[in-house]
């Protein structure tokens, strides 16, 4: 088992999750600035008012939102996102931890809002771009490379508010000059860039709404036409980086990946899985290879969708072709066509029957190591391009000592496995460049909003309610990692 020289271990966080500081430096305002916590058996909710002034909620990102409704704070509520785990003002403090644990890379976001507050301005914030160039400096100091997320669940709330959201095709001249700035602000300084994280979310939220019938054809075309704008808007990104700063790389980032099993060996079981597959390759398959695969009417049929695809898009789409792919990868789940009684595991957006072959975590989601190699071979096999895992991580209560130690050999398991996972993987003949766990540093859960959600090598002083000093302190992880890119991933012990 062996990785390539100076592979590219790192950790990764999320603007929306660990900055803060909603209010300063300019910043414009994003769904999560709005939206309150929750648990793993109560979903999360934003607020808003309608037209008339009523209080009114709404799903994650704003789903559901009533047409005409206006950000509203409810007095008292605690909003986890706003404050994150204060990036903004520790992160001279925190990449130096990162520094001296070894990390080779560091995949962050930037606020989309911090720099274009409603998306349409004519000139950026230049208190964000400041920020960001600080960020990159301290990064470049402490021999780390980014890795940047363009957009990370953390679009200018005015993009819902004022355009429609990304039905409007306005919105990919927005997000087209907003890439562009980046770039040309940061060349030098960022080699590694994502366009959109998570982009195949948006084919699970009809699902997650739980709606049929006329709404579903309703909410799937609203889906897939934001997901084609989002593809157009991904490949002139890259079109105009390969103009910019030909020496970077930017990739696309899927939540996933092909992580899907069949419940049993009937030939019906073993097909809807592959059927399932396919609706988490379609966005990658765009990506990636240019163009819209032939089972992508099949799935617009499906759901009784129509979308707006030019002549000069397609055109675009295979010239804006990334780089590399990268996903999140946590767990597998299973699926069947017959009626089963068993017992269902978690998950942000998905559940599934329980895999009776696997282990679960205290939030539902199954530890399959071997499902990442197994997906990593599967991906290699249909792109032939480099891969990153982006995300991959355990989230689990953590117990600070009397002494202030943090005991979590749970983490270092789970890790371990899938480490092993990855170098068997690259035996396999795997391209694979880099690896990113998630939530390197303690950070606000996206799907529950919870603190005690915890992933980081790094402890941050902080609860469910929003109460702690912020403190950071270092887990027995933070000191196993260290010794593992040390190693280049030769010592798992």
């Amino acid at each position: 088992m062996t990785f390539p020289k100076n592979f590219l271990f790192g950790g990764a966080t999320a603007a929306n999750q660990c900055e803060g500081a909603w209010d300063e430096g300019g910043k414009g305002l994003s769904s999560f600035d709005f939206t309150l916590a929750g648990s793993v058996k109560k979903a999360r909710i934003s607020t808003f008012r309608d037209k008339d002034g009523n209080p009114v909620s709404a799903g994650m990102f704003g789903f559901g939102m009533p047409e005409g409704a206006e950000p509203y704070t409810i007095p008292g509520a605690y909003y986890p996102n706003r404050v994150g785990v204060d990036f903004y003002h520790h992160y001279k403090e925190d990449i130096k931890l990162f520094g001296e644990m070894g990390m080779r890379l560091f995949r962050m976001s930037i606020a989309w809002p911090r720099i274009y507050p409603n998306a349409d301005e004519e000139t950026p914030n230049q208190e964000g771009l400041d920020f960001y160039r600080s960020v990159f400096e301290e990064c470049k100091k402490n021999g780390i490379e980014p890795l940047v997320t363009i957009s990370h669940y953390d679009d200018p709330l005015a993009i819902d508010l004022k355009y429609g959201s990304w039905t409007n095709r306005k919105v990919i001249d927005f997000y087209e000059k907003y890439a562009r700035t980046l770039f040309t602000e940061y060349k030098g300084l960022v080699k590694y860039w994502l366009t959109f994280n998570e982009i195949n979310i948006l084919m699970m939220m009809p699902l997650f709404m739980g709606v049929e019938g006329e709404e579903l054809a309703k909410v799937s075309s609203n889906a897939y036409q934001q997901l084609h704008n989002k593809f157009v808007a991904s490949a002139k990104a890259v079109i105009a980086l390969k103009e910019i700063d030909p020496d970077a790389m930017i990739g696309c980032m899927i939540a996933g990946g092909p992580s899907v099993y069949p419940y049993t060996c009937d030939p019906k079981d073993v097909f809807k899985a592959y059927e399932e597959q396919q609706t988490n390759f379609y966005c990658s398959d765009v990506q990636v290879r240019g163009e819209y695969p032939a089972y992508a009417k099949k799935l617009w049929k499906q759901c009784g969708v129509t979308i707006d695809v030019t002549e000069e898009d397609k055109a675009i789409l295979k010239q804006g072709h990334v780089d590399f792919y990268s996903y999140s990868y946590y767990s597998t789940n299973v699926t069947t066509t017959h009626k089963v009684e068993g017992e269902m595991s978690g998950g942000n957006f998905t559940a599934s029957l329980k895999n009776e072959y696997l282990e679960y975590s205290d939030w539902g989601w199954s530890k399959d190591s071997l499902g990442l190699r197994y997906t990593l071979n599967v991906l290699h096999d249909r792109y032939q391009c480099p891969i990153m895992v982006v995300e991959n991580g355990l989230g689990a209560y953590d117990v600070v000592e009397e002494d202030g130690s943090i005991h979590d050999p749970y983490r270092i398991d789970y890790l371990r496995s899938h480490i092993k996972a990855m170098g068997e993987a690259v035996d396999d003949g795997v391209n694979l460049i880099g690896y990113t766990t998630w939530g390197c540093i303690d950070l606000v859960s996206a799907g529950t909003g919870e603190m005690s959600k915890r992933y980081g090598y790094i402890y941050v002083d902080r609860d469910d309610e929003g109460n702690g000093t912020l403190n950071r302190s270092l887990k027995d992880s933070y000191f196993w990692y260290k010794k593992v890119i040390a190693s280049n991933g030769e010592d798992l012990d």
